[in-house]
């Protein structure tokens, strides 16, 4: 099925999403606004969706500049009461306790409603506070940096420690195109690596439809899809930051983000590329060393994921070796000491407390060794509309976006752990646990390494 994005006053049309695929489908309870110029209508946007009066606006030293005073000025026109949290920092702003602190301290007992303006960490300190306080949020974006504009989780810092908690949806995300397309040109790249992702989530997605007879929707899926390739087909727009090309971009993340609230879950945007972005961050902060952007990550661990689906796609399925598999599989004691070796303890505890169905039994993995085996030409075709790692590649270097592990700061020896480890993020079927179970990881991370 096919959609054609359309707009009413600048408002995004949602289509309605109908089938049989075993998921119930919501309807998000959200305003989409994307457009060139529509920043001074953030006022009537608000209103008519009858937040209240009193509102606290959280921006940072940037955001503020960049867009954060004129949405000041034109809600206090509006006849709003808003009471300024600027988050003023020398160096980036982190979500962490601090900004918290001052995003609450900020609110009286009559606030309404908070505004976000700003992406990534503005937007999670707002939503937190929001959820915690039960009160609504409005994001205006600056950025097409990440597709989390809708989403209900708020990746935080606590103790220095990435934790992720829940949070609100906005009910208004207002992106002005004539202020997105002036965000910094790496704010774009973080964004394109965080759409491309979403061809890694849709061919993980279908291994785990096809092998574990996992739920799928094709109509969500396909949404996502369509918006992904329609970035790759506009690259050249999106490098110049055109407002076309500003627009492309800012809708697929926007697109990505309203199939979570369709679904209840993020099983059409994220998959291991994300995970490979999640433990190169925990592993890093736990360095102390600088974190790289979460999209930047996302579209490397892309990369990385696809050279994993092609050496699939080579495999002679019919060579599988179960009685060899079986005596090299790792038993309970030795699965745990190596997540606690590859995540630390306390980590690889919470992980696997999560995820307590990761612990295969004999019996399980032997069915899904023997759904891989006589589903192999599905699975192939089902994943045909996947582009090449080089073809990725390519796409990334026009956009003059890293393309490897080591261009952002991850050596040899956390690559190889990262390879290893990241399906064991949480127990989501992807083409590396697929490997994993038919005892052909290791060997896929060595090929892949010595191609690195």
């Amino acid at each position: 099925m096919s959609f054609e994005i359309t707009y009413a006053n600048k408002r995004m049309v949602i289509p309605e999403i109908s089938c049989n695929c075993g998921y119930p489908h919501g309807v998000p309870d959200i305003d989409v606004f994307i457009g060139a110029g529509i920043l001074p209508y953030c006022a009537k946007y608000i209103r008519n969706r009858s937040l209240g009066n009193k509102l606290v606006l959280v921006a940072d030293n940037n955001t503020y500049a960049v867009a954060g005073r004129h949405v000041e000025k034109i809600l206090k026109e509006g006849g709003f009461q808003v009471t300024l949290c600027l988050l003023e920092r020398e160096d980036e702003l982190k979500p962490d306790e601090r900004a918290i602190g001052e995003a609450l301290l900020s609110m009286d007992a009559d606030t309404d409603f908070l505004v976000a303006v700003g992406s990534g960490s503005i937007t999670d300190i707002t939503r937190y506070t929001a959820f915690n306080t039960g009160r609504p949020f409005v994001s205006v974006g600056t950025a097409p940096s990440m597709d989390g504009y809708t989403s209900v989780v708020a990746p935080l810092l606590f103790n220095g420690q990435k934790v992720n908690k829940p949070a609100s949806c906005p009910k208004i995300i207002l992106c002005d195109i004539d202020v997105m397309r002036t965000a910094p040109v790496p704010m774009f790249v973080s964004g394109v690596g965080d759409v491309l992702g979403k061809y890694i989530a849709k061919a993980d997605w279908l291994l785990g439809n096809i092998v574990n007879d996992e739920a799928y929707c094709p109509v969500c899926a396909d949404l996502v899809t369509q918006a992904v390739d329609k970035c790759m087909a506009n690259i050249g727009e999106i490098k110049n930051r055109t407002p076309e090309g500003t627009r492309i971009l800012i809708e697929a993340l926007i697109l990505a983000g309203i199939t979570i609230l369709i679904l209840g879950n993020t099983r059409p945007v994220a998959s291991i590329e994300h995970n490979m972005g999640h433990y190169w961050e925990m592993r890093k902060l736990a360095r102390k060393e600088e974190v790289p952007s979460h999209g930047i990550a996302v579209g490397i661990g892309t990369i990385y994921a696809l050279k994993f689906f092609e050496i699939f796609r080579g495999l002679d399925l019919s060579d599988i070796n179960k009685e060899q598999i079986k005596r090299n599989r790792l038993t309970r004691r030795e699965r745990i000491q190596r997540m606690k070796e590859g995540y630390g303890a306390k980590i690889a505890e919470a992980i696997m407390k999560e995820n307590p169905e990761d612990f295969l039994e004999w019996e399980e993995q032997d069915r899904r060794i023997e759904a891989v085996r006589t589903n192999g030409e599905q699975i192939r075709e089902a994943i045909k509309f996947l582009p090449s790692a080089r073809e990725l590649i390519r796409v990334m270097q026009e956009l003059g976006a890293p393309t490897s592990a080591s261009e952002i700061g991850v050596d040899s020896d956390l690559l190889r752990d990262t390879l290893q480890y990241a399906k064991d993020y949480r127990s989501r079927y992807t083409v590396f646990k697929t490997l994993d179970e038919l005892g052909l990881l290791d060997d896929a991370i060595d090929k892949v390494l010595s191609l690195t």
